[in-house]
């Protein structure tokens, strides 16, 4: 089975940070893959920006490298890459000057066709750009402007930053990306909840025991020290793609799957979590930080190794009990755990469902397990239902947990887009869907800044955990002091 592909219409994509690292490794190989399956129509354009002063054929030539490096061999077809590096052109521009913009100007032309501005830089200067787009006369009806996380490192910053862009962006033109919404298991989640009627009678705190979010990386920080260490993994990590899955999880059902629709029932998960703060922070969160170890049988320095403040106590592996108090919900943990160096890369959410109320096979059949639905975001997306069969053969009634797997590579004849292939059209479609809205944004703050608060009121510290193992012990007990366990999450 294969998916249908429905072009987009004409646009201009104004990559700003066009020579960045996000750029080389994301934006660019997923239009390629978008140019390659034909979505993309004759007269669009892509248009790299930054500071460095580049001939268009010499970010032709970066580009080129950035497929090369990061796209496979086997989907580099010559014709498609000569034909997607066509479209390229390149700009030098400086945020915080008048450099440039008037030759942007000049290449965009008076066409009306749509407009995205990628801003792929740090939000120091996501201010400056957009002040400079606005006197430029670049901002028109059809415009968009895409912004990545982080968007603030708390509440106060993230209004801040929302005010800045909201200057010139009307909400319905303004992007928040979170890659992590593009995953296909993560639409497929509300395709599960609201196109079968197995699931919906059953998803609430009758049935349903608890659910787990996991996601955890091999990697350490990578280069990103500097970032990371006045981030940590509460900023990084649990404010944006945690809590978004969760509210996927948790949200009732939307009226339609428009956009807001959808987002106002998300917004209603976030200001529903039970606060966290100094009288609770220490019973319902785990902080962790890494220190030498081995992966894949490697050794690997420690956290505090990879960075130049010797003295951090920034966290790397955070897990959190949270609950939502509705009457959906009540009662039933939201298990969150994430962090760096753990033994697999892996992200899946773990929805348990409470065991059978009574056992009518006895001792005979063996234990019971109580079903579970996973749905793998990475690797191998996919979705598995745990059930419990017989054991076939004679000699008695034995019973097995056995799962009903549907992995996207073995059902669909092509590969599942990346996250970022689909979320760079649908700002193109002009569907915001998988985007954050700005209250969505200042509500998931509201609730991470009193448990931030918390642990420096509380001066918790960060429990260490040897790289190469799921984390600190305490984050064990934090589940297993309910009665329940961790699920085994192999990459």
């Amino acid at each position: 089975m294969s998916s249908q592909v429905i072009p987009v219409e004409e646009f201009d994509y104004v990559v700003f940070g066009g020579t960045g690292d996000l750029a080389e490794r994301k934006l660019i190989p997923a239009l390629y893959h978008r140019h390659a399956a034909g979505q993309i129509v004759d007269g669009s354009r892509i248009i790299g920006a930054a500071r460095s002063d580049m001939a268009t054929e010499a970010y032709r030539d970066f580009a080129r490298k950035a497929l090369e490096e990061h796209v496979r061999r086997d989907l580099l077809d010559a014709a498609d890459v000569d034909s997607f590096l066509a479209r390229l052109a390149y700009c030098a521009v400086d945020a915080k000057s008048d450099k440039g913009w008037a030759e942007l100007k000049a290449l965009l032309g008076d066409e009306d066709r749509v407009r995205a501005y990628y801003l792929a830089v740090g939000p120091s200067i996501f201010g400056d750009i957009a002040d400079r787009l606005d006197q430029n006369g670049l901002i028109r009806e059809r415009s968009r402007l895409v912004i990545e996380k982080p968007i603030g490192k708390d509440l106060a910053s993230a209004r801040a930053l929302n005010a800045v862009v909201g200057k010139h962006f009307r909400e319905d033109q303004i992007f928040r990306i979170d890659h992590y919404l593009g995953k296909e298991t993560v639409q497929n989640l509300m395709v599960l909840r609201f196109a079968n009627a197995l699931y919906q009678p059953v998803w609430n705190a009758a049935h349903i025991d608890h659910v787990q979010i996991t996601v955890a990386e091999t990697i350490g920080v990578e280069g990103r020290g500097d970032y990371y260490d006045k981030s940590g993994a509460i900023r990084d990590m649990v404010q944006n793609h945690l809590l978004q899955l969760l509210c996927l999880v948790a949200m009732e059902p939307p009226a339609s799957i428009e956009a807001n629709a959808v987002r106002d029932e998300k917004l209603k998960v976030l200001r529903s979590l039970k606060p966290v703060d100094q009288d609770t922070v220490g019973q319902v969160t785990v902080r962790g930080q890494y220190k030498a170890g081995a992966a894949h049988g490697e050794a690997v320095p420690g956290y505090l190794d990879e960075i130049e403040d010797k003295g951090s106590d920034t966290e790397t592996f955070v897990a959190i009990k949270a609950e939502i108090e509705t009457w959906r919900w009540a009662g039933v943990p939201f298990y969150l755990r994430t962090g760096k160096r753990l033994p697999s890369r892996v992200s899946e959410i773990v929805v348990q469902f409470k065991p059978v109320p009574h056992n009518v096979f006895g001792k005979a059949g063996a234990e019971m397990h109580p079903n579970r639905l996973i749905l793998r975001l990475q690797p191998d997306e996919g979705v598995r239902q745990s059930i419990m069969i017989k054991d076939p053969g004679p000699g008695g009634l034995r019973m097995r947990d056995v799962a009903l797997d549907m992995t996207f590579a073995e059902n669909f004849e092509a590969d599942a887009p990346d996250a970022y292939e689909r979320l760079l059209l649908d700002v193109i479609r002009g569907n915001q869907t998988l985007f954050m809205r700005r209250d969505e944004v200042e509500a998931a703050w509201e609730w991470i800044d009193p448990l931030i608060d918390g642990w420096a009121s509380t001066a918790q510290k960060t429990a260490k955990y040897t790289a190469g193992s799921w984390g600190p012990t305490a984050s064990i007990a934090l589940i297993e002091r309910d009665g329940r366990t961790w699920h085994e999450a192999e990459g």
